[in-house]
């Protein structure tokens, strides 16, 4: 069975047995999208609105903004793949709760862990924190974090700020669009460190 089919198994599997209390209010679930074979996994924090209407990650003005990202670096949004820490909107587009998180954690590990992507990519702090609760993102991002997690073979991570506070704040798009730029490098970097 290729990766892409493991997945849409997967997803049949979590939508039917995850817990997430928000799985109640949301349109519908919102799980991960792109290529299952990609190098690079982008992780954010919850669906907003479009991507609760569209069921997929990712859809609305941070998506748009993320992918004019992407084309700086000369990736298409097929390219990579993009999932969120929280598979169901929260209400009112509020931050996700403790709770909500750890619900819908196996099923972002299971993601990753058929992915096996060369490099994590942290979109806001929430999608940080859930796997570095002790770091700030104002001091973290744009920096590569290595750290081996049991049971995940990915030991890559890359905090950014999410698109979604970047588009409304100029000094932060900027910062955004220089972090962005480093990840062809780190991404050379690692496959050079893991070849040796």
């Amino acid at each position: 069975m290729d990766k892409k089919q493991e997945l849409e198994n997967l997803h049949i599997k979590w939508k039917e047995e995850c817990q997430c209390k928000l799985k109640k209010m949301a349109t519908q679930v919102v799980p991960g999208d792109g290529d299952a074979n990609a190098e690079i996994v982008f992780i954010g924090e919850a669906p907003g609105k479009s991507e609760d209407a569209q069921g997929i990650p990712f859809v609305g003005a941070a998506g748009k903004f993320l992918a004019k990202m992407l084309e700086l670096i000369n990736l298409k949004r097929e390219d990579v793949y993009i999932t969120n820490i929280v598979k169901y909107r929260p209400p009112n587009n509020r931050d996700p709760l403790p709770k909500e998180k750890a619900s819908c954690r196996e099923w972002l590990l299971d993601e990753l862990k058929i992915i096996k992507p060369k490099l994590i990519i942290f979109l806001g702090r929430h999608a940080m924190n859930n796997f570095f609760p002790d770091l700030k993102i104002s001091e973290a991002h744009g920096k590569l974090l290595v750290k081996k997690f049991k049971g995940m073979s990915t030991r890559y991570f890359f905090p950014l700020y999410h698109p979604a506070a970047a588009l409304y704040n100029g000094s932060m798009r900027e910062t955004l669009k220089d972090d962005f730029k480093k990840i062809p490098k780190v991404l050379k970097e690692i496959r050079k460190y893991e070849e040796n």
